[in-house]
């Protein structure tokens, strides 16, 4: 039954005057109280309806807000607003959806290799804890790992699983870090571009050079995908040279050699030389180990304390670099050294995930030392496979680097496999397939290659890239059925 227009109009009027009575309420209690989280408390019933009827916008919601999280303290426990709050909701909804409607889930999206492998990495890492010298930073590097993992890769294996998603999601990202490029770019041309004011001028949306630069660097490619689909916008050229102006202007070396991987890898892949090269990769890693390990031959690397210094100038520090007296890059020499001292203690299940930080003092070696070895800020080891060694044993290496380096085979595997069924039948869909695919491997490319010398899985802007980058690759490499059920 329709109800007359008159009623109508009285319910709008007492929604709108409760509304309103209730928001000037919270807004004066919060100015009298200096509580001023409870502006936000009207908000909350219709954010509750929202999530209730379409729990969907909350996923977008947090794709568009990745970049601009902000790192905040309560005491001594981090978290990033408002991106870790909706993490945690999305993860529980998707847990009840899946009990509640398992049977309507895609079978084929968990039999993937690269489901199965993170699924066997999940598994060792809860087993790992078990056995940590740290039961309760594990638990809480456990917790913090599925609520990545949850909705960036099993949630999003459901909701990117067309093209028209995948731009969504891309187009999400991009524009609020173009935001958060063009304003650091903004500040940095204040401080006239100086190499020692950089950490100035991306606050509050990054926690320093390395996050900033990797994020943009990781989505590099996906620009590249838009600039693709369209090449005919003006302004996305623009945006194009404005992003590598400030990946330039980042002053990070990791992002310029992964750039170049980057372009490298796209040459590869076309030809499906991955496989050779990533065994190459992995040969040369062992033997380089080794020849640093055999008769203790990594001490003749160990840094002048006295010329180990930090540098206020970029030309200076890439001098530096390669004489071994560049500060952060020994620092990270310090701490390697130390990690490879730990292994023989737990070499099976290690010290526990996230235990690193609190045990690698005893085991350091002094003639490594910096100026800035005391670690004030309770930084990582800064190598994502020497840490996962350390905190997981050999068979967390083992399937970490089957993490980070199957997608860029499985995702070639099914790269050429389109690309000779684009042959014979070409289509857009099959053409844009392919660019996808593309894009996923590449910012997989850059985001395994920071990782040789940065912990940044466990960060917000890089970990959700890395999986919803697998989710798009897993879901591109297999036939996807219509759909049964909506998320």
């Amino acid at each position: 039954m329709i109800s007359p227009p008159w009623e109508r109009q009285r319910l709008e009027e007492i929604i709108f005057w409760t509304s309103a009575g209730l928001s000037l309420t919270c807004a004066l209690l919060a100015i009298w109280l200096e509580q001023y989280w409870l502006v936000g408390l009207p908000a909350l019933p219709l954010a509750v309806y929202q999530f209730v009827i379409q729990p969907r916008f909350y996923f977008w919601l947090l794709l568009a807000l990745l970049p601009l999280s902000v790192e905040f303290y309560l005491g001594s426990v981090g978290t990033d607003l408002p991106t870790e709050p909706l993490m945690l909701l999305l993860s529980f909804y998707f847990i009840i959806h899946a009990l509640y409607y398992w049977r309507n889930y895609a079978s084929s999206f968990y039999r993937h290799p690269i489901s199965l492998i993170l699924i066997a990495h999940l598994s060792w890492l809860c087993f790992s804890s078990l056995f940590s010298e740290g039961p309760l930073v594990s638990l809480k590097f456990c917790l913090a790992k599925f609520w990545y993992v949850l909705p960036f890769f099993f949630l999003a294996g459901r909701l990117l699983d067309d093209r028209k998603r995948v731009r969504r999601m891309v187009w999400l990202i991009f524009i609020p870090l173009l935001f958060v490029a063009v304003q650091t770019l903004v500040r940095h041309a204040s401080f006239s571009f100086s190499f020692a004011d950089q950490f100035r001028t991306m606050s509050p949306f990054m926690r320093n050079h390395v996050n900033y630069a990797a994020m943009l660097a990781a989505f590099a490619p996906w620009l590249a995908f838009l600039i693709w689909r369209q090449p005919q916008k003006r302004w996305l050229w623009a945006a194009a040279a404005v992003w590598l102006i400030a990946v330039y202007f980042s002053y990070t070396r990791a992002a310029y050699v992964s750039l170049f991987l980057a372009g490298g890898s796209w040459w590869i892949i076309r030809r499906g030389w991955i496989k050779p090269l990533l065994l190459l990769g992995l040969v040369g890693l062992i033997g380089g180990s080794l020849y640093l390990l055999r008769n203790n031959k990594y001490l003749e690397y160990a840094p002048n304390f006295e010329t180990t210094i930090a540098h206020d100038r970029f030309d200076n520090l890439i001098s530096a670099t390669y004489k071994l007296e560049d500060i952060s890059t020994m620092e990270r020499a310090y701490r390697w050294v130390a990690a490879g001292h730990m292994v023989p203690y737990h070499p099976w299940t290690g010290w526990g995930p996230g235990n690193f930080i609190f045990f690698y003092e005893g085991h350091t070696v002094r003639s490594f030392a910096t100026y800035v070895s005391d670690n004030p800020e309770r930084s990582g080891i800064h190598n994502y496979l020497l840490m996962t060694l350390v905190e997981q044993g050999f068979p967390g290496l083992v399937l970490m680097l089957a993490l980070l380096l199957g997608p860029l085979f499985y995702g070639q595997r099914a790269y050429l496999r389109k690309y000779k069924k684009y042959k014979t039948q070409a289509s857009d869909a099959l053409r844009e397939e392919l660019a996808i695919l593309m894009a996923a491997i590449l910012s997989v490319v850059i985001i395994d290659a920071f990782l040789l010398i940065n912990d940044l899985l466990e960060t917000d802007k890089i970990g959700a890239l890395f999986f919803l980058n697998l989710a798009i690759i897993v879901n591109f490499s297999r036939s996807m059925p219509q759909r049964h059920l909506e998320v």
